[in-house]
């Protein structure tokens, strides 16, 4: 089986060919990053012009480096959402043109569940599992009793993880995108400066606006007194301290729910390299349960982890019609 994938819930326009939901034939990604370097972050109508621009490119790239045409492909699926409307739209119109142009089944993907799915690239995962949901957007714990049932035990109550990274890069002046940058530069440094530990509601939801606030505070308090800081060791700060928050509800969920046998990651924030070193860690303290972390080339958005999702959806029987549309806060339930 053969599933042409389509992501462009945000900035990446990317399109990918995926053989029975374990080979990845083709993956195109074309990466808007530079253009919104500009501006700090993502800026939605440029990001959905751009994507107009790229997607007929990806679709043909991606069709010629898998070796196949639309005769080969067995259905299309697309990130119905959730993400930046306008951005969804043109790969969910991009997709059923496709799709009714060539009489293929149109199967509409849900972006958080494409990234737990991406683990099918390298392991089969096992059920009852835990997920772990970090990216730009979006911070989650998703409890699945098998292969197409999702359950939100915890999400964030503010910023998501990576939207607390990148803010936190702008006040420190380092740009955007700000993940990768603080994640280097906490290699250099210590946890030595105290910041404020966030508060939530639920056992297992996560607050980051806090935290945020709490670097600003400190940098302006730094200024009036005159003194001066290691910017090193302010990131380091400040990932130790967000990533304490997010390992603190792993452990509760855990914890509480002991015939979980499968834990795993998916996101863009995955890719950090504290985070994976955190997460080898928990093998050792759960030596009953699978850990598995997505390789880089499949941690931020592609569509590689739209084929998996794809395919799963196609053999579970969901499919889309002449009226799907893109769907900016679709739940994952």
């Amino acid at each position: 089986m053969i599933i042409l994938g389509i992501e462009s819930s945000c900035d990446e326009t990317a399109v990918a060919l995926v053989k029975d939901k374990k080979e990845v034939l083709s993956s195109i990604v074309a990466s808007q990053i530079d253009v919104h370097k500009e501006f700090g972050g993502v800026v939605p109508e440029v990001a959905s012009r751009i994507h107009i621009e790229n997607i007929s490119y990806c679709i043909e790239a991606a069709l010629k480096e898998a070796g196949c045409t639309m005769e080969d492909v067995d259905a299309v699926a697309v990130t119905k959402g959730p993400g930046l409307i306008g951005c969804l739209h043109v790969g969910v119109q991009a997709a059923k043109t496709l799709a009714f142009a060539y009489h293929k089944p149109l199967i509409p993907v849900h972006h958080l569940a494409a990234h737990i799915y991406a683990n099918e690239l390298v392991v089969d995962m096992k059920y009852p599992l835990l997920a772990l949901v970090v990216s730009g957007g979006n911070t989650e714990l998703v409890y699945m009793k098998d292969e197409t049932s999702f359950e939100i035990l915890g999400e964030t109550q503010d910023d998501a993880i990576g939207e607390a990274y990148d803010k936190v890069a702008r006040v420190l002046g380092l740009g955007y995108p700000g993940g990768p940058k603080i994640d280097k530069m906490a290699k250099e440094g210590k946890p030595v400066y105290e910041l404020a530990k966030p508060k939530t509601q639920g056992r297992y939801d996560f607050s980051f606006s806090g935290l945020k606030s709490s670097v600003l505070q400190f940098t302006k308090r730094m200024e009036r007194q005159g003194k001066t800081y290691d910017l090193n060791d302010l990131a380091c700060s400040f990932q130790e301290c967000a990533l304490d928050e997010i390992f603190s509800r792993i452990h509760a969920a855990l914890d509480d729910h002991p015939e979980i046998r499968h834990f795993v990651v998916g996101g863009g924030v995955s890719a950090n390299s504290r985070l994976r070193e955190k997460i080898e860690e928990l093998k050792t303290e759960y030596p009953n349960i699978t850990f598995t972390v997505p390789p880089m080339y499949c941690c931020t958005d592609n569509a590689g982890m739209i084929g998996v999702a794809g395919t799963i959806a196609y053999v579970s029987g969901r499919r889309g019609d002449e009226t799907l549309t893109g769907d900016a806060s679709w739940p994952i339930q």
